[in-house]
Formats: structure tokens, C-alpha cells, sequence
């Protein structure tokens, strides 16, 4: 089970043929396999990581957000966690140890739609006792994945 998800996880356009192969075993084994981790939601979803900057798309603006919030007596971190990830705006949602509670990673079409799903949607909730957004520039690895950079930017020689 290991080494398929390690497979897969790096490269989820592999045949099962091929997956078979590297893995010693039967082709039709492995696809039992893959319908049993998909049926038990180890495997999530298929997911492919482009690089928007060479896509030539207009970006989203993400932002990072930082949540502190006080937990509900009896219902711990998880019910306003599920409240905030429901909102559309949020792609990703963790639980976190230190200074603040939950790490969100949030996108809008710019950073006014970021900044009022903050201000009108987040804040508000009454748990949520403060907030950091952090907007992110660029995006360097995402996923494991090193993002290519243009080979022919090169830093400038500084003389004197």
C-alpha cells in the first residue's frame, strides 16, 4: 500500500500497468488496491500543479492567513474549523500549535476580494479573536514541485 501511494502521489498519471511493474505485482491487484484506498478516502483526489505564471492565465491572489479563535466549550477547534472551510474563499485549513490557531490559505480573483472575505465573512464569527493575512508574491515550489524559473534571469554583477 506504501509504495503504491508513494507512486502515485509523485506521479498520478501512472498506468497501473506500469504501477504494477514497479511494484511487483498483479495489474489487477493494484487496481483493487487504488478503488480500496479511493473507497476508504486515503486517496483524496487526483491532483495536477501548474505553474500559472507560464500558463498565461490571469492569477488569483492567495493569501495566507493566520486565525486565533477561542473554542466553543464542548466542541473544541474542529466546529469553527468547519465553519471556516466551508467558505468557498478558503482552499486549505490547519489546525496549528503556537501563537495562532489555524493557518488558512485563501483566494479571490484580487486582493479586495481577499481582503472582504477577511473583514466580512472571517472576523466576524465569534469565535475569531484575531486575525493575520499575509499575501503571497510567488510561488517558488508548490507540492514538492520546484516551479520553473526563466533560465535567462541572472543576477546582476555589482562593481565599484
Amino acid at each position: 500500500m506504501k509504495e503504491i501511494l508513494e507512486i502515485l502521489e509523485n506521479n498520478a498519471r501512472i498506468s497501473t500497468k506500469d504501477l504494477a511493474k514497479l511494484t511487483k505485482k498483479k495489474e489487477k491487484d493494484v487496481v483493487k488496491e487504488i478503488k480500496n484506498l479511493e473507497k476508504k478516502g486515503v486517496i483524496v483526489k487526483y491532483k495536477t500543479v501548474i505553474n500559472k505564471d507560464l500558463a498565461k492565465e490571469e492569477n488569483a491572489t492567495l493569501a495566507i492567513i493566520e486565525v486565533k479563535v477561542t473554542p466553543q466549550k464542548d466542541l473544541g477547534f474542529d466546529y469553527i474549523a468547519e465553519r471556516i472551510y466551508r467558505f468557498e474563499e478558503v482552499k486549505s485549513c490547519y489546525l496549528l500549535s503556537g501563537t495562532y490557531d489555524l493557518l488558512l490559505i485563501v483566494e479571490g480573483k484580487d486582493l479586495h476580494t481577499v481582503a472582504n472575505f477577511v473583514a466580512e465573512k472571517l472576523a466576524p464569527l465569534e469565535s475569531v479573536k484575531g486575525t493575520i493575512s499575509h499575501f503571497m508574491l510567488k510561488k517558488y515550489k508548490e507540492d514538492g514541485v520546484v516551479l520553473k524559473r526563466d533560465k535567462d534571469r541572472k543576477r546582476l554583477t555589482i562593481t565599484y
